[in-house]
C-alpha cells in the first residue's frame, strides 16, 4: 500500500510539473523550467540533474534495484523526468544537451517496460513512441537497440523488431543466432497476429531464409 501511495503521489507531482514546464517552455523560460524538473528530482529521488546526467543508464538502473528485482514504476518516473528535461533543451534549440537525455530516457523507459512497469501509469507506450520520434534521426546505442528489439516483439510490433535486428547487424553485432531465434518465435505465432504486427507469415518465412543466407555469406567471407 505504501509503495502504491508513493507512486500515485509521484505521478500527481509529475503531472503538475509537466503542465507548469509546458507554460515555461512557451514563454522560453528555459532556466525556470529546468529548475522545476530539478526540484522534483530532488523531492522524489534525492538526486539533482548534474549528478543524474553524470550516471550511465546501468548506474541509474542499479539505484532502483531492490533484492532480485527492479522498482520499475519508479524507474519509468525517472525516465519521464529525464525526457522532460531533454524536451526543455530541445525547445530551446539546444540539441547537444537534449539528445543525450532523450537517449537515456528511452533506454530507461524500455528497461522499465520489459521489467514489469505498469504501462498505464504514465502512458508508457506513448512515451516510448514520442521518445523514438525525437531520436529517430540518430543511431541508437547498441544496448538500447537490443532493448528496443525485445520491446517491439513483446508488444506485437514484429516488423519494428525485425528493423532493430537488422540495425544491430549493420553495427557489426553478433546477432546471427538471435535473429534465427526471433524468426523461429514468429513462425509459432498466429498468422492474424503477424498481420497485425506488420510482418505477415510469408514475409517471416522469407525473412528467415534471407537471414540464414546473409549470415552464411558473412561467415564464409570472414573465413577467407
Amino acid at each position: 500500500m505504501f509503495r502504491r501511495d508513493y507512486i500515485v503521489r509521484m505521478i500527481e507531482d509529475m503531472t503538475a510539473m509537466i503542465a507548469k514546464v509546458f507554460d515555461l517552455k512557451q514563454q522560453r523560460k528555459t532556466t525556470e523550467a529546468l529548475w522545476e524538473v530539478d526540484e522534483l528530482l530532488n523531492k522524489h529521488f534525492r538526486l539533482n540533474s548534474r549528478l543524474l546526467n553524470s550516471l550511465s543508464v546501468e548506474d541509474i538502473i542499479e539505484i532502483f534495484r531492490l533484492g532480485g528485482g527492479i522498482e520499475a514504476d519508479k524507474l519509468q518516473g525517472m525516465a519521464r523526468l529525464l525526457y522532460e528535461e531533454g524536451s526543455i533543451y530541445a525547445a530551446a534549440d539546444q540539441m547537444p544537451e537534449a539528445l543525450p537525455r532523450m537517449m537515456k530516457a528511452l533506454h530507461l523507459y524500455l528497461y522499465a517496460a520489459l521489467h514489469g512497469a505498469d504501462r498505464e501509469l504514465l502512458g508508457l507506450p506513448e512515451e516510448i513512441d514520442d521518445c523514438l520520434k525525437n531520436v529517430e534521426a540518430y543511431r541508437l546505442p547498441v544496448k538500447t537497440e537490443r532493448l528496443l528489439m525485445s520491446y517491439m516483439e513483446s508488444i506485437g510490433r514484429y516488423g519494428k523488431a525485425e528493423d532493430s535486428l537488422y540495425r544491430l547487424k549493420e553495427q557489426g553485432e553478433p546477432v546471427a543466432k538471435e535473429g534465427e531465434e526471433l524468426y523461429d518465435r514468429l513462425l509459432d505465432k498466429d498468422p492474424a497476429e503477424l498481420e497485425r504486427g506488420n510482418l505477415p507469415l510469408e514475409e517471416v518465412r522469407q525473412g528467415r531464409q534471407e537471414w540464414l543466407e546473409l549470415n552464411r555469406e558473412t561467415k564464409e567471407a570472414g573465413a577467407q
